[in-house]
């Protein structure tokens, strides 16, 4: 605070004069003096981030443990529920709306435990509106969901490259065991075995190539279902591969080629199916358990206050 006299030439006439200018006030006193006051309702802009890092922190990883754990159950449910053999287990679209649910579950669980306890864990602020706070509590369970969605991805894509990294060795392993199988090459598959099976008098024969087709058709089958199509050129070429293969018909080689290409094509139209599937109830999933974090932090923060109100 800071004070003046004004020369005692100048009186005021008239009543007492206040100008003010944000937080500061210039008073004229009756005695013809001027001081300067500082309003004491001014509040300064704090230095410090309105964000509780340790609360965030420690609800995302909170959040991200339990997806781990949910997403680690719901794969042991999953695989209870389906069977090999006919008539047992759940069908394939069952286990699709069960996958969906539990997927939602895994969410709803695990961001509104990390969002209460961020909610919980934060410190008071003081001199803030009630609408502030709610708006930075749901701002701190937003961010609590995003981190622990980062947390639990990086997990889940670096145990997938493990997997994938240690199951190339040991395919090509069993590949060269199996008579040096060219990469690529799936020698396994039953519709290849099926287009290329011949009669009996092929099986005990020696006469077949010693070079397997399998890869070819495959990156034949690859290319057509890339574009709009296997080309009516390839189709012939298939068919006469087959043909001399196993030692039937022409025909009879054109028509396991179009059994073939229809079966690749429902087996990748029902792929892409189910990665669409996947691919929206995850989103679907995922907005949940945003909406849940905010909401759970905005009554954990609420919870905190109130309970530190009432101690006092």
């Amino acid at each position: 605070m800071a004070a003046r006299r004004t020369d005692s030439r100048h009186h005021s006439a008239g009543p007492v004069v206040a100008l003010t200018e944000r937080d500061m006030t210039m008073t004229t006193l009756p005695s013809g003096g001027s001081v300067l006051v500082t309003d004491s309702r001014a509040v300064s802009e704090s230095s410090q981030s309105a964000v509780s890092w340790g609360a965030v922190i420690g609800g995302a990883t909170v959040a991200a443990a339990v997806s781990l754990l949910l997403v680690a159950l719901g794969a042991g449910f999953d695989l209870a529920s389906i069977s090999p053999w006919s008539g047992n287990g759940a069908t394939a679209t069952t286990f699709a709306v069960m996958t969906a649910i539990w997927f939602i579950v895994t969410q709803w669980v695990a961001s509104g435990l990390g969002g209460y306890l961020t909610g919980r864990l934060r410190t008071k602020w003081v001199n803030t509106h009630t609408h502030e706070v709610f708006f930075r509590d749901t701002a701190h369970g937003f961010v609590t969901w995003a981190l622990a969605t980062v947390l639990t991805a990086a997990v889940l894509t670096s145990a997938a490259a493990s997997l994938v990294a240690g199951g190339v060795p040991t395919a090509l392993a069993s590949g060269a065991v199996a008579g040096n199988a060219p990469a690529g090459a799936a020698a396994g598959s039953y519709d290849l075995d099926l287009l290329f099976r011949g009669g009996a008098a092929e099986a005990n024969s020696s006469a077949s190539s010693a070079v397997d087709p399998r890869g070819e058709v495959m990156r034949i089958m690859a290319n057509g279902l890339a574009h709009s199509g296997v080309p009516a050129a390839d189709r012939s070429y298939l068919a006469g591969l087959v043909a001399a293969r196993t030692g039937v018909s022409h025909v009879d080689a054109k028509q396991r080629v179009d059994t073939f290409i229809t079966h690749s094509k429902t087996a990748a139209d029902s792929m892409r199916k189910v990665a669409s599937a996947t691919a929206v109830f995850t989103a679907i999933s995922m907005l949940i358990g945003a909406f849940i974090a905010c909401v759970a932090a905005a009554l954990g923060g609420r919870r905190r206050d109130d309970e530190v109100a009432a101690a006092r």
